[in-house]
C-alpha cells in the first residue's frame, strides 16, 4: 500500500474524470492521497473533495509561494483562520520559487517564515517547496528550526550537498516524485545515497508524470511506477519501499 504525500486532485485538470481517476488510484495500491493548497480560491474544492471522501483524502493548509503576490497578507490571514475550523495534515504548500518570479523573493521569504511559525505553533509538519531556492529555503529554516519543526521537501531534487544538509536537520524528509524516473536528470545518483527512512513518495498531480506517462496529466495511480524505480535505484523489492515510505509518511503527518 501507498501513500501519494503530494497530489492537486482538486485542480480543473481532473474536472472530467475525477471519479475514474479515484478508482484507479485505489486499485493501484494507494491508499491516501494529500493535498497541499495552494491559495485562497483552492480551498474550497479542495475541502469539498475531502469531505467527498474523508477515509482517502487528507488536506494540508497553506499558501504555494507562487502565489505570494501584493495581497499576500491577507491570503495568509484567510489561510490561518482555517487552523481553528479543520484538522488538516500540514502547513503546505509553503516556500520560495525563484524559477518563475525572483522579484517576490522577499514577500516569499516573509510569507515562509510566517507559515513555518504557525507550524511550529500548532504543532504541524510543514511542505516544502523549494525551486531554485535552496540556500535560501535553507537560510530561514536555520533561523526557525527547533526540535519539534519537522516536514518534507516535496518534489526533491537537489544534490548530495542539499540531501545532507536536509538530513542534518532530523525533522525532514525528502519527497519523491516523477523526477526521479527521468533519465537525465541525475537524481537517481544522489538517491542512492540515502536512506530509506528520510523518504517519502508523491506525485505531485497533475504535473510531473514519471516515466513511462511523461508529457501526460499525472495523477496518483501513477506513483506505482516512481515505487518501482525507486525500488532499482535503493535495491530493494517495491514491497520493502512501499513498506518504509509509507512508514515514513504516516509518522510524518501523523496518518
Amino acid at each position: 500500500m501507498l501513500i501519494d504525500t503530494h497530489a492537486h486532485l482538486y485542480l480543473k485538470e481532473f474536472n472530467e474524470d475525477l471519479v475514474e481517476c479515484i478508482n484507479r488510484f485505489k486499485n493501484h495500491g494507494v491508499q491516501q492521497v494529500l493535498m497541499p493548497n495552494v491559495d485562497v480560491e483552492s480551498i474550497e474544492r479542495m475541502h469539498l473533495l475531502e469531505d467527498e471522501n474523508p477515509d482517502f483524502f487528507k488536506s494540508m493548509m497553506g499558501v504555494h509561494p507562487c502565489y505570494v503576490k501584493d495581497d499576500y497578507l491577507q491570503q495568509l490571514s484567510a489561510c490561518k483562520t482555517w487552523f481553528k475550523k479543520r484538522n488538516y495534515c500540514a502547513v503546505g504548500e509553503i516556500g520560495i520559487d525563484l524559477y518563475w518570479d525572483k522579484t517576490t523573493l522577499g514577500i516569499q521569504q516573509d510569507a515562509f517564515r510566517q507559515q513555518i511559525q504557525w507550524a511550529r505553533e500548532l504543532g504541524k509538519p510543514i511542505a516544502i517547496h523549494a525551486r531554485e531556492s535552496f540556500q535560501e529555503i535553507f537560510q530561514i529554516i536555520d533561523e526557525e528550526n527547533t526540535e519539534s519543526l519537522t516536514g518534507v521537501f516535496h518534489c526533491f531534487t537537489g544534490g548530495l550537498d542539499e540531501a545532507r544538509k536536509i538530513m542534518s536537520y532530523g525533522g525532514f524528509k525528502m519527497g519523491v516524485g516523477g523526477v526521479l524516473t527521468y533519465k537525465k536528470s541525475g537524481l537517481d545518483k544522489t538517491i542512492a545515497q540515502v536512506p530509506l527512512n528520510e523518504l517519502v513518495l508523491e506525485t505531485d498531480s497533475p504535473y510531473l508524470a514519471p516515466t513511462p506517462k511523461r508529457g501526460k496529466r499525472n495523477e496518483p495511480s501513477y506513483l506505482m511506477y516512481i515505487a518501482e524505480k525507486l525500488s532499482q535505484v535503493k535495491g530493494e523489492t517495491v514491497q520493502t519501499v512501499a513498506e518504509a515510505t509509507t512508514e515514513n509518511a504516516k509518522k510524518l503527518f501523523n496518518l
